[in-house]
């Protein structure tokens, strides 16, 4: 398949990028991410430089004799460093879907792009103390960007602010606040995130993390998942992760990716 061909291809070209200069990555220190968990960091990208983060997640779910299985591919979010607080954000993925009745496959299998997500974050304050670094994100999910069979009829929106502390040199404590429209629903679903991180090594990291939304006229959906975060250079860094759905909805999630930060044409 072309689009998982792609996400190999991708991360064997980040390899290349863990021969930029030491004295480089020193000066920017080590990559933070917005992957692999759901929680979203307070930090933005560094001005004049461009941070990719991508790979793919496999999702099922088994109720009676129905199960629905959701392959992800290129789950990739590209972050501009605009200003020394300030990110400019874009992400795009392809998804596929299949159903299966008493073990047999459906052939309407669901095949296309999500709409583009469109966004921007802001550094708002640093941390202090008690006082938590504080960041504001918020996108547009563009519904003429989506294939068919993902395309929604009005555009989606979603705003969250983001938090984080320091609890000791290895550990910290993250978590987010938000809500989310979208899926054509008029509805507003709060949105949470907490999630504990953990160094174990300079550069083996792992995370475990709760969260979910809360539907304002359906029922609540909470999930957890846990994993690990690779550092192969200060600006490559990989991610693997596994979780469920703590409410009905999930039996099992998979996911992997890469994520790497290289500096615009005027900051090489």
């Amino acid at each position: 398949m072309k689009t998982i061909r792609f996400t190999l291809i991708l991360g064997l070209m980040t390899m290349s990028f863990s021969g930029f200069s030491q004295e480089k990555e020193n000066t920017l220190g080590t990559l933070i991410t917005d992957r692999p968990d759901a929680t979203e960091s307070p930090n933005t990208v560094p001005a004049g430089y461009i941070q990719v983060e991508t790979g793919a997640f496999f999702e099922s779910f088994e109720e009676g004799f129905t199960k629905t299985e959701s392959f992800t591919y290129n789950t990739t979010l590209v972050r501009f460093g605009l200003l020394d607080n300030l990110e400019f954000r874009l992400g795009w993925d392809f998804v596929e879907g299949a159903t299966h009745i008493n073990g047999n496959k459906l052939n309407d299998v669901t095949s296309g792009f999500n709409p583009l997500l469109f966004g921007a974050k802001v550094n708002i304050a640093s941390e202090h103390g008690c006082f938590p670094e504080i960041g504001l994100l918020g996108h547009l999910y563009l519904p003429f960007t989506a294939g068919r069979d993902y395309k929604p009829e009005t555009t989606g929106v979603d705003f969250r602010f983001s938090f984080a502390h320091t609890l000791s040199e290895n550990a910290s404590l993250s978590y987010n606040l938000g809500a989310q429209w979208g899926d054509d629903s008029p509805e507003a679903a709060y949105v949470y995130t907490i999630a504990y991180g953990l160094g174990i090594t300079e550069k083996l990291g792992a995370y475990a993390e709760l969260y979910g939304d809360l539907p304002e006229n359906q029922s609540a959906n909470h999930f957890w998942d846990a994993g690990l975060t690779y550092l192969i250079s200060d600006s490559v860094q990989l991610d693997a992760t596994v979780g469920t759905s703590i409410t009905d909805g999930q039996d099992i999630l998979l996911s992997g990716g890469v994520s790497f930060r290289i500096p615009t044409a005027s900051h090489k």
